[in-house]
């Protein structure tokens, strides 16, 4: 039997050395996995760039020519290309370039005014962000409701008819239901704006409904099927049962009990579809004629403009790597039944 002189004296003062150490080695697992998160993060982007680089020396059309223009002499041209280090080998020159873009310096472009990469990017990277940003919380939102209500009135009329326009949404692609709603409202009831103006003749978020619907509807129904198959199996669960048996009041226990521990899935999914809303949206940037970063890659591409091409996607892949870094960490703390397993 434990003496009452040691729970007075001695159980205390062993919590007070050992609560530390287990706080302290949690904190340092913590620490160490971002740290190899972001390592990993760091090779995928190496791995990303390399790929680009290579596309680059591939891809038709000499840079010199392109900067020199048609008409410049070949000693020109060839001035040209010493100045941009073309000269060299693609190792050295790869490993001239990841130094730079390390240091925020991607090169600059090839047509017009030749205009630093850097400077594209913080013109038109938050338009891109904005976009995705409103699209993925209209999908989170609209997901997570109707797949709760459809989860509670399983087999009924509601859940059925949330499943099939769930499966549209899943199924339908963007460049199809771009067009159908742009005929309905821009053109027959004549409420929303085409096509971006730099004016800004309407309200900016006229602009931006109809992108963020176009964009948002895939995700929404993906998440509206997942947060259903989640809340119908959490239902399941004893501890649901159990809470019934208590008398616990059907909303508290949909939403406090239900939908929060089905949710965690969830997360990870809208995680991953923002990462892909990025890039999803660069076909909609350009429908619309929206100046993010999504159009103008793409009429780099058309151009042959690498170093705003390989900014681009970069750039892209460096957000879409840490979005998911925010979610490995938000899972372990919004559950902590996973929360060792995830360290």
């Amino acid at each position: 039997m434990v003496s009452s002189h040691f729970l007075t004296s001695s159980f205390p003062l062993f919590l007070l050395r050992t609560l530390p150490r287990a706080v302290n080695s949690r904190s340092v697992r913590l620490a160490k996995a971002i740290f190899l998160r972001l390592l990993f993060g760091g090779f995928s982007l190496l791995f990303i760039s390399l790929v680009t680089f290579v596309a680059g020396e591939f891809a038709p059309g000499d840079p010199a020519t392109i900067l020199g223009g048609e008409k410049a002499s070949l000693e020109t041209i060839q001035q040209i290309r010493h100045n941009l280090k073309l000269d060299l080998p693609w190792p050295e020159r790869y490993v001239n370039y990841v130094w730079k873009a390390a240091h925020g310096d991607f090169g600059v472009s090839y047509y017009s005014t030749h205009e630093p990469v850097r400077d594209i990017l913080v013109r038109t990277v938050p338009m891109t962000v904005k976009l995705a940003s409103q699209a993925i919380i209209l999908a989170a939102a609209v997901g997570i409701f109707f797949g709760a209500i459809a989860a509670v009135y399983q087999r009924r009329f509601g859940d059925k008819a949330i499943l099939t326009l769930s499966t549209l949404g899943v199924t339908t692609p963007n460049f199809v239901l771009a067009p159908i709603l742009v005929y309905i409202f821009c053109q027959r009831l004549n409420q929303l704006p085409l096509t971006w103006d730099t004016r800004l003749v309407a309200p900016e978020y006229m602009y931006f409904i109809l992108p963020v619907t176009i964009l948002a509807a895939r995700p929404a129904a993906l998440i509206t099927r997942l947060t259903r198959a989640s809340m119908i199996d959490t239902l399941d669960q004893e501890f649901i049962r159990t809470a019934v048996a208590k008398g616990v009041p059907r909303g508290r226990l949909l939403i406090r009990h239900a939908l929060r521990n089905a949710i965690l899935p969830v997360i990870t999914t809208i995680g991953t579809s923002f990462g892909f809303l990025l890039t999803g949206s660069f076909v909609l940037e350009r429908y619309f004629l929206m100046p993010g970063l999504g159009s103008t890659v793409i009429e780099a591409i058309q151009q042959i403009d690498m170093p705003v091409v390989q900014a681009g996607v970069l750039v892209t892949g460096a957000m879409f790597i840490f979005l998911n870094l925010i979610v490995d960490i938000l899972l372990p703390i919004l559950d902590p039944r996973i929360r060792e397993s995830q360290i």
